[in-house]
């Protein structure tokens, strides 16, 4: 059984971390020219080690050699943002030094929780004074208790024991999970003869097949895998945790705005797009001393530079509510990049200063989508205090998106998260079953919220009972307007609800199921003239203008048609009901007898009018009981033509 990690390397430099790498793979990680020149890491390196484990495993560790030098820290949060375990490297010679401090901060702001440390160069001796110092150094940190392995690569000493710790560590690890969110963090980027654009990273949150359409963010570029390696090795499908390289032939390099390039996102098509705006919770250190000035408070309005995945884009701070941020504190803020990036709920990331001297602070993302304008909003503060109590609970995240924006449709609902389509499933039904939220078909909303809708509903429906008796109902399309922020699946949803409460839908009107429409005493008799004017010559009365001369008239009229006592044929000539189904049954019997008919030979077998006639036709072309076909009519279907008399 195969499994995938990523190990990435950390500490000052000079301590052997590419040395290191080398002793245990065989691989030089150092690969540039300036940096065999100066013997340090510019760049990150990449090695593969294979670790046998119990009952036949086999881990395929992807290794990431960060650089240690002050000058390349931003090089070196680039190679670990994605990582399984972190090997902490610390030399006997120096002990705890000011870069392996700054790397250990930035291991824990990225969430880093398993570590081994390599206490390299343990032929120099003073062994148990520096791990006693890297003990104390790493108190009261998630990586307080990571087993500590004297290793020395000029003699060979603890490479294999350190090579054991690792299969062990990687024993007890579960795989990166896979949440159908593929990201691939791009590294590097080059280009090959006969190949093409080719670029690496460490693949996250999901799998990768070759000939799969993929897209290059925050570009929003579409490519195609042409080929997939992973360490040398030719793949048809690249897992969550390995170290992968992706032949993207229509990509090109260069400095063109859709040049690919470090810092740049490899994912699948519709998974989520670039922000220039997250709302987050910054955490700063306790660490850094006084005379640090990484320790100096961060102050609302500062500019900085935020390091995420493989990217580097400045920024700046705004607070929610205090102005400053100090060593040992967390608070949440809005950060403003300079340009977008694509970044998910629970990505966490690295704050640098200006000058890029010092990490200054760290931070989890609660809302990937920061609205610019609802910052300070009651709702958006809820929202993120929830979320910054629990920024991994799926319930908490789904709750308190639904109490914000108060109904969704169930696909958007944490898309640019870190949870799975199954986790926010069962999300789902969990806070349904508490009665928390709502699930109507494709929607799911607040309870507080869905029931809110309701009301408002039911009220506007009542307000027209009461102000029209005399219609049947409120239209849809009026109440529809008046719902007009919600979805039209949020809206078919509500209607469904009402109706299965104590309202009944009528046509293109809601009523509630008890309602009569009754017009008021004032407006009986012009119902009686209405009903004379189209019974006095049935099959051919008065436009509807001439029937409905005044505002009672045209009240009544309204009434009747409700009723279904008239019938509308066009929009300006009306028959009685008893009239439309006559005339309706005569067309259908003719058309039946003489297989077509024209316009003017229904007229005369109506003794009807032209004005009358068409429309009428007109309308049974609409219900699919007559088709023209050229100057003449046909029945559509005799049977159901046939049926449709029946029940009439």
């Amino acid at each position: 059984m195969e499994k995938h990690f990523v190990l990435a390397t950390a500490g000052h430099v000079d301590h052997g971390k590419s040395a290191l790498v080398k002793a245990l793979t065989g691989t030089d990680p150092d690969r540039l020219p300036e940096e065999k020149a100066r013997g340090i890491s510019i760049e990150l390196g990449f090695a593969q080690l294979i670790l046998s484990g119990h009952d036949q495993e086999r881990f395929h560790v992807g290794i990431v050699d960060v650089p240690g030098h002050e000058d390349f820290v931003r090089n070196m949060i680039g190679g670990i943002g994605s990582i399984d375990l972190a090997l902490l490297v610390v030399a006997a010679d120096d002990g705890w030094m000011p870069q392996t401090e700054e790397h250990v901060q930035i291991l824990i702001y990225l969430g880093v929780k398993r570590a081994l440390i390599a206490l390299t160069k343990s032929d120099l001796g003073k062994i148990d004074n520096i791990a006693a110092q890297i003990r104390h150094q790493l108190r009261g940190t998630a990586l307080a208790n990571s087993h500590i392995i004297p290793t020395s690569v000029r003699t060979g000493e603890g490479i294999e024991n350190l090579k054991c710790a690792l299969a062990l560590e990687f024993a007890t690890l579960a795989p990166q999970r896979d949440i159908g969110k593929a990201r691939l963090f791009v590294d590097r980027a080059f280009t090959l003869r006969g190949i093409g654009t080719v670029v690496t990273g460490t693949l996250t949150g999901g799998k990768l097949r070759r000939g799969q359409n993929v897209i290059t963010q925050p570009q929003n570029t579409s490519s195609r895998i042409r080929s997939i390696q992973s360490h040398g090795r030719d793949l048809e499908l690249a897992e969550p945790g390995m170290r992968t390289a992706l032949n993207l032939p229509d990509i090109e390099l260069g400095s063109g705005t859709a040049a690919i390039k470090r810092g740049d996102v490899i994912t699948i098509v519709n998974l989520a797009t670039p922000s220039s705006t997250f709302d987050v919770l910054l955490e700063k250190s306790p660490r850094p001393g006084q005379s640090n000035s990484a320790a100096r408070p961060l102050k609302n309005g500062t500019s900085v530079y935020v390091h995420h995945g493989t990217a580097r884009v400045s920024a700046k701070v705004a607070f929610l509510e205090d102005e400053t941020l100090a060593c040992g504190q967390s608070l949440l803020a809005r950060l403003r990049l300079k340009s977008p990036i694509l970044a998910l709920l629970g990505d966490r990331l690295v704050l640098r200063d200006s000058s890029e001297q010092h990490t200054i602070a760290g931070g989890i993302i609660l809302d990937p989508d920061g609205d610019r304008s609802n910052f300070q909003s009651a709702g958006q503060q809820e929202l993120l205090k929830r979320r910054a109590r629990g920024p991994d609970d799926v319930d908490i995240c789904r709750q308190s998106e639904l109490t914000r924006s108060g109904v969704r449709e169930n696909k958007t609902l944490l898309r640019k998260s870190r949870f799975s389509r199954d986790e926010i499933a069962s999300a789902l039904l969990r806070l349904q079953s508490r009665g928390a939220i709502i699930l109507r078909g494709e929607i799911a909303a607040a309870a507080g919220n869905w029931h809110e809708l309701v009301r408002r509903a039911s009220e506007l429906i009542d307000k027209t009972h009461k102000e029209h008796p005399e219609k049947r109902g409120l239209e849809l399309a009026e109440l529809r307007a008046a719902f007009s922020d919600q979805t039209v699946n949020a809206f078919d949803a509500l209607i469904s609800d009402l109706c299965a409460d104590s309202f009944v839908r009528a046509g293109t009107s809601i009523a509630r199921a008890s309602h009569h429409a009754a017009l008021s005493p004032q407006i009986q008799p012009a119902v009686e003239r209405v009903r004379t004017a189209v019974s006095a010559k049935l099959f051919d009365p008065p436009a509807r203008k001439q029937i409905a001369q005044d505002r009672h008239l045209q009240e009544a009229l309204r009434f009747l048609i409700e009723q279904g006592e008239v019938v509308e044929i066009g929009a300006e000539m009306v028959l009685s009901r008893e009239a439309f189904t006559q005339m309706k049954a005569a067309v259908t019997a003719f058309i039946s007898k003489n297989n077509s008919a024209t316009v003017s030979e229904l007229r005369q077998q109506l003794q009807t009018s032209r004005r009358i006639i068409v429309p009428l036709l007109e309308r049974l072309d609409r219900e699919r009981i007559t088709r023209r076909i050229g100057d003449r009519r046909t029945l559509v279907d005799e049977t159901v033509a046939r049926s449709d008399i029946a029940l009439d």
